[in-house]
């Protein structure tokens, strides 16, 4: 699918803002993972992301659509997504905020 860039930018301001992050850049999709603004439909970056359809029978309408890393689906039958990739949170200790987004595939 082909959207347009205003698109583009309304579905990444569906992602999930991190406060200690520049939302601008970056955000982290329904599973977690980390993406990046100016990675959109780059397969081969760490924070690669695209855009997916997560309403049965939906079409290409905004509120059917949510941003997601790359490697990551969403099962429209169980309404759920499909979680390959997350953020890598190993030696973070809680309260505290990662150096550097990181993501790893479980």
């Amino acid at each position: 699918m082909i959207f347009s860039d205003k698109a583009i930018q309304a579905v990444w301001e569906k992602a999930r803002v991190m406060s200690n992050r520049n939302s601008l850049e970056w955000r982290q999709d329904q599973c977690g993972a980390w993406l990046l603004r100016d990675q959109y439909n780059n397969s081969h970056s760490d924070y690669g992301w695209s855009i997916l359809i997560v309403v049965p029978g939906g079409g290409e309408d905004l509120e059917n659509l949510q941003p997601f890393h790359w490697r990551n689906s969403f099962d429209i039958a169980t309404g759920k997504p499909q979680c390959r990739v997350k953020a890598d949170r190993n030696d973070v200790a809680a309260g505290q905020y990662v150096g550097h987004p990181r993501n790893i595939i479980p």
